[in-house]
C-alpha cells in the first residue's frame, strides 16, 4: 500500500542538502566532504522505488554513471531512497545485495558504497544513543564513492582512522538538543514512522 504522504523530490533534495551542509560538513563528520560540495561535484540522485529489486536496478545505473563520469564533474553520488526501507535492519541486510551489484559490475576496487539511514543503530547501543546520529540521514542513502578520492583524502588527512572516534565525541558534546537545533528532521510521514523507532 502506498503511504498517504511522501515528500516531494524538491523536499527530499532540500532536506538531504541541509543534512549534508549542517551535519556532515557543518559538524565536520567527514573532513573530505566540503571540497567536492563547494565544487559542485556531489551528485544527488533520488530513487522513488519501494522495492529492493527496483532500487538495485537504479543503483546499478548510478554506479555505472559515476564510473564513467569525469571526476572533475562528478566526484561522488548520493543515491537517496525516500520510499524504501523504513526499517533499518532490512536496509542493513540490503547492503550485501548492493555490494554484490558492485562486484558483478567489476567496480569493486574502483568504487565503494557507504550507507546512512534515519534509524541507523550501532550494535550494542540503545536506539536513542546520540552516537548513532553520526550515520543518520533524513532518508536511506547509498553513498557511492571513488576509491581514488578516498586514497587522496587519506593522504591529506593521515589520521583518517581517528575520524570515527572524533565523530562520536562531537555528537556526545552536541547532545540531542544540539542535534535537534540543526533542523534536519523531515515532516512526519508514514514511510518512516511505520517502522520501529
Amino acid at each position: 500500500m502506498a503511504p498517504e504522504y511522501t515528500p516531494s523530490d524538491s523536499a527530499v533534495l532540500a532536506s538531504t542538502t541541509r543534512w549534508l551542509e549542517r551535519a556532515v560538513i557543518g559538524l565536520n563528520l567527514c573532513p573530505f566532504a566540503k571540497a567536492p560540495h563547494v565544487k559542485g561535484q556531489i551528485y544527488l540522485a533520488i530513487c522513488r522505488a519501494t522495492k529492493a529489486e527496483d532500487l538495485l536496478g537504479v543503483l546499478e545505473h548510478e554506479l555505472n554513471a559515476l564510473a564513467a563520469a569525469d571526476p572533475e564533474a562528478r566526484d561522488t553520488t548520493l543515491l537517496i531512497a525516500p520510499d524504501c526501507f523504513p526499517d533499518f535492519l532490512d536496509f542493513n541486510d540490503f547492503l550485501s545485495d548492493a555490494d554484490e551489484v558492485l562486484a558483478r559490475l567489476e567496480l569493486d576496487g574502483t568504487l565503494q558504497i557507504a550507507s546512512f539511514h534515519p534509524r541507523f543503530q550501532f550494535v550494542g547501543t540503545q536506539v536513542d544513543d546520540i552516537t548513532n546520529y553520526t550515520n543518520r540521514a533524513p532518508f536511506p542513502v547509498l553513498h557511492l564513492i571513488r576509491e581514488s578520492s578516498i586514497a587522496r583524502a587519506v593522504q591529506a588527512f593521515p589520521q583518517a582512522e581517528m575520524i570515527y572516534e572524533k565523530n562520536m565525541q562531537t555528537l556526545q558534546e552536541l547532545g540531542h538538543e544540539g542535534w535537534a537545533a540543526l533542523g534536519l528532521e523531515m515532516p512526519k510521514c508514514p514511510v518512516h514512522d511505520g517502522g520501529k523507532p
